[in-house]
């Protein structure tokens, strides 16, 4: 089983298959490397793909104590890019939705030498304020919750509780008909039940570079030097509540290099709900790099 060396005492579980260009695929939350079981096999016949498990998720470590920022925005992108670094990849094609989206957008800002492109689905940039209106605060409740010690009180090392609260996103953030809960919440649930397990995976939201709410409360648009430079393919989908297909009107006033493309019919969970689509797109970047 890989792991990583230690960075700030965390290491890295991680998959790293097939030959080629590098492509590297971060996860969202709640997840880990099976929310790309099934894109995995269709890019690994054309390129080295790395899909690691961010702190907190997965086999990766899962430390509580004297963490610092550990878990924050930031302190994920310095593991990731340890890991990218250990392994001597660069010029890769990075990929990821949910946290793993911001993940490797910070990632290519703050070394832009790991990067030729990158390929994501929401959050992007743009959203602003429109976060904090009441049918966006609802979608996002969770990012409240999990700022609290209720994580600790009701739903931490208790299977049961861990359990529902992972049904409650998985059902309501797919799309109708999709088959999101039935792959992923036997596999999450036994990932978070350990005592630790699912604070450690909600401690990305404890912190507000990373927290949506927050962030999104106090995005303001780059002056159009400094727009996101590197080629980026936005793969928005239609049916997913947190990030409707509205909030994409803004990606011009961000990004100066890309590609928005509609998901028919996908909900949140893209990869698993989608895979054919992320590989066409990844594998556009992996000719085109």
């Amino acid at each position: 089983m890989p792991f990583s060396k230690p960075t700030n005492g965390f290491r890295l579980h991680y998959l790293r298959s097939g030959a080629g260009r590098p492509v590297v695929l971060v996860h969202g939350n709640p997840g880990d490397n099976k929310e790309y079981s099934k894109l995995l096999p269709l890019l690994t016949p054309h390129a080295d793909v790395v899909v690691p498990d961010l702190r907190g998720y997965g086999k990766s470590d899962k430390h509580l104590t004297d963490v610092g920022n550990a878990y924050a925005l930031s302190g994920q992108v310095d593991g990731v890019i340890a890991l990218i670094d250990e392994l001597g990849i660069s010029d890769a094609v990075l990929c990821g939705y949910d946290v793993g989206s911001f993940t490797v957008q910070t990632i290519a800002v703050k070394r832009p030498d790991l990067a030729a492109s990158l390929v994501i689905a929401p959050p992007t940039m743009g959203v602003g304020r429109r976060i904090l209106e009441e049918k966006a605060v609802n979608a996002f409740l969770h990012a409240i919750l999990y700022k609290t010690t209720l994580v600790e009180d009701l739903i931490d090392g208790k299977p049961d509780a861990v359990r529902a609260a992972l049904k409650e996103n998985l059902q309501n953030w797919s799309a109708p008909g999709s088959e999101v809960v039935d792959e992923l919440l036997d596999h999450l649930t036994e990932n978070h039940s350990a005592p630790g397990a699912f604070v450690a995976g909600v401690m990305w939201f404890r912190f507000p570079e990373g927290n949506p709410i927050t962030y999104y409360a106090n995005e303001k648009k780059p002056d159009p030097a400094d727009r996101f430079a590197k080629p980026i393919t936005i793969l928005w989908p239609d049916k997913d509540p947190l990030f409707p297909p509205e909030w994409s009107d803004n990606l011009s006033d961000f990004y100066s290099d890309f590609t928005l493309h509609f998901m028919k019919n996908v909900g949140h969970f893209s990869p698993l709900e989608a895979p054919d689509v992320w590989a066409e797109h990844i594998l556009e970047q992996v000719r085109a790099a």
